[in-house]
């Protein structure tokens, strides 16, 4: 496995100590001696970011413990959306591949194999279009006890970690050219909610100018193409942006995970079947309580998505 590792690309702006803790997870990880990571920094968007920003850029110059390096500090400021559709692109264009993380994600030794592993396993499956490695932990979702997989198969990915492939990214149409007719139809919007009732909310809202995400995109792309996300049982990634330092994490502990738990050897099912209870359970996160507060977040423009995603 080895000598076909995808690259990482980690998108960092202005918390250097999340930034360092992030990095220090990674280089713990089983392959990362032999893995590329690009490290794409965000210019500051105001006068009070500077210090921050330049602070994680000293940082990332210091880094070792990867078989390559490639920094790129962004001129002006991106945007998050922006950021990562560009910096994604420009890599998954030339490898084929790509994990993306943010730095605010702490990884269990073990990320790099599965996603690894998955992105082989699955890269010929049409029906899978990203693979996930966050789950919601046991305390806000229970996996059935009859349930024998380690993984499982989600209308919805996941922003905190993921993987893709060039042919599946390259789908995504950022502009979303077909939105008039969606939402005019009722019954597509209903289907794209089996992934969450906020899911089309959220993407009236970011064609609305209300929000700017590219997940949420991505996440239509799966809807568009009726393809799915293989997301793991245990979570092999922990977010850390929930203490109220983020840019776009509110402050929270109700996604903590305890990523001991999440397996270093992994076996994928080869029939690729979405589990209806699992899904229940899953969609159960995103209803009412849940769905009112994104829609007082939307509001006052303060909602900037991943914290829930």
């Amino acid at each position: 496995m080895a000598s076909n590792l995808a690259p990482v690309i980690l998108f960092v702006y202005n918390r250097p100590l999340h930034t360092k803790r992030t990095i220090e997870n990674l280089q713990k990880n089983l392959f990362a001696e032999n893995t590329e990571l690009f490290i794409y920094s965000d210019e500051a968007k105001s006068k009070n970011d500077v210090l921050e920003v330049q602070k994680v850029r000293q940082y990332i110059k210091t880094i070792s413990g990867f078989r390559k390096i490639t920094i790129v500090e962004r001129q002006q400021n991106f945007g998050l959306s922006k950021n990562i559709i560009n910096g994604v692109t420009d890599v998954i264009s030339s490898y084929g591949k790509a994990i993306i993380l943010e730095d605010d994600l702490l990884t269990s030794p073990y990320f790099l194999k599965y996603m690894n592993k998955a992105l082989d396993f699955y890269k010929n499956k049409e029906e899978i279009m990203s693979i996930s490695a966050y789950n919601h932990p046991p305390s806000i979702m229970k996996i059935p006890a009859d349930y024998n997989e380690q993984i499982y198969f989600n209308y919805r990915n996941s922003s905190w970690g993921w993987g893709t492939w060039k042919n599946r990214w390259d789908m995504v149409d950022w502009n979303v050219e077909d939105f008039n007719e969606f939402k005019k139809d009722k019954f597509a919007q209903k289907k794209f909610n089996r992934g969450g009732e906020d899911l089309s909310d959220m993407l009236i809202a970011q064609m609305e100018g209300k929000i700017d995400s590219w997940a949420i995109r991505f996440t239509y792309a799966h809807f568009k193409y009726d393809k799915l996300s293989v997301c793991p049982c245990h979570s092999y990634v922990q977010n850390i942006g929930h203490d109220g330092s983020g840019q776009h994490c509110g402050k929270s502990k109700r996604y903590q995970n305890d990523l001991t738990k999440a397996p270093e050897k992994i076996k994928f099912p080869e029939e690729i079947k979405v589990n209806q209870c699992i899904m229940d359970e899953f969609s159960q996160i995103y209803k009412n309580n849940v769905l009112k507060k994104l829609k007082h977040i939307f509001i006052n423009k303060l909602c900037l998505l991943h914290n829930i995603w």
